[in-house]
């Protein structure tokens, strides 16, 4: 008997299982909207291999009570698009789930859209290469799109956690090291990190050591050397040697990943991340040019875009470092957690209609360019959160310069507020 993939088993029925897209999927956001109003309209979701695609429009045309044809255009065509349209004009309507979308040409694209134009057809395309350039702007305009991320190592850990617990999962026990070792080599892939906990599983005899893990992660595609490093650690030796100004070491390991198979798109990101998290403001074009040459490895391809990751990771080995907007960013979101609901002070609000207008709002507020000083003497966070600092710049780069800026600033706010309450 033929027994389905683990991620097929676990595949989640319901929108609040899905792990790690709550920006489409959480209260409010937009996907969740469309199931509460029941009124499902055409979008494209863009998101790299296992970010949960083709599991999204499912539970989309499920919650709606909308029939739904999948098609691959890998393999359809205009015939394909044509067996649909009568199917849809028999009952009335269908979803069209079309996965790889951007493999459709010109023509191809174009025969669904006169059918999703007029709501015969609702579209939703699936696809892993920007839609900007890769989806006629025709069909794209009647198409909301939508930017599915790859899972985070703790979005992972979940997914693997609720696979272990899931009445149709594996039913086994898991080592946490084993668990995280996953996590950290599936590489933002939900398909990869449940393929790889199945066969550590089975390896293990239902116990999943941090043994088993590497044994199943070294079978297949995700051993990067003869000698037994795995990935995780070479990513790891790659952030720590840039974080640490090492160029050497660092441009030894991104070769090594290069040479070993690692996504050079992957490593593309990561390195965005150590431009915002390790060097951030002491060189904001630091995450210029990650951006750049992520774009120029888009563009080349491999071997010529190499060099262009190679370049980053020499710009940023060799950058002043600060990670005061990391830790300003994580002081920011305890403060919003831990506060709300706070008031926002009258003068900063939107007031768009008379009755806001009388209630107060947006009265009395200091327009800097006409009134400097009394900008300052404005106050501009809630009452509860009148003291907080939540950004301090370091002395390296470019927060060096704006230091002093920054005394200063917080200086005249201060005063203006002692001025204002006098």
């Amino acid at each position: 008997m033929n027994i389905a993939p683990l991620a097929e088993r676990v595949r989640p029925k319901t929108l609040s299982e899905v792990v790690g897209q709550e920006h489409l999927t959480g209260p409010g956001k937009p996907l969740r909207r469309m199931l509460e109003t029941r009124r499902l309209s055409s979008f494209i979701l863009w998101g790299p291999p296992g970010s949960g695609k083709t599991t999204l429009a499912r539970l989309m045309a499920q919650g709606v009570g909308q029939e739904m044809v999948a098609l691959s255009a890998v393999n359809a065509g205009v015939k394909d698009i044509k067996e649909v349209v009568t199917q849809a004009q028999q009952k009335g309507g269908l979803v069209l789930f079309l996965d790889e979308i951007h493999r459709f040409n010109k023509s191809q694209q174009d025969a669904l859209l006169p059918h999703v134009e007029s709501g015969l057809l609702t579209l939703i395309g699936a696809t892993t290469e920007n839609p900007s350039f890769e989806v006629n702007p025709a069909l794209r305009s009647r198409a909301r799109v939508y930017v599915l991320n790859p899972l985070d190592e703790e979005a992972t850990l979940r997914l693997l956690e609720r696979a272990l617990a899931h009445p149709q999962g594996l039913q086994a026990q898991a080592e946490p090291k084993a668990l995280e070792l996953i996590a950290q080599a599936a590489m933002g892939d939900a398909r990869r990190a449940l393929s790889a906990l199945e066969l550590a599983a089975s390896l293990g005899e239902g116990q999943i050591s941090e043994a088993a893990a590497r044994e199943a992660l070294g079978s297949g595609t995700l051993n990067f050397d003869k000698g037994g490093e795995y990935f995780y650690d070479l990513i790891s030796a790659l952030h720590k040697s840039v974080r640490g100004n090492h160029v050497d070491a660092a441009l030894y390991y991104l070769a090594r990943m290069i040479e070993g198979g690692a996504d050079p798109l992957y490593l593309a990101r990561r390195l965005a991340r150590m431009a915002v998290e390790d060097v951030g403001l002491a060189d904001p074009n630091a995450l210029r040019l990650a951006m750049a040459a992520k774009d120029a490895y888009d563009f080349l391809g491999s071997p010529e875009g190499e060099l262009a990751l190679a370049e980053l990771v020499i710009y940023l080995a060799l950058a002043p470092k600060s990670n005061s907007s990391y830790v300003a960013w994580k002081n920011a979101q305890n403060a919003a957690r831990t506060h709300p609901d706070a008031a926002i002070p009258l003068p900063l609000r939107n007031a768009p209609t008379a009755l806001m207008q009388r209630l107060g709002y947006g009265r009395g507020y200091a327009y800097y360019h006409d009134d400097p000083e009394g900008s300052f003497a404005q106050q501009y966070l809630p009452d509860d959160l009148e003291n907080l600092t939540l950004y301090q710049a370091t002395g390296e780069g470019w927060e060096e310069r704006v230091r002093e800026r920054l005394k200063a600033l917080r200086a005249r706010f201060a005063t203006g507020s002692k001025t204002k309450r006098t």
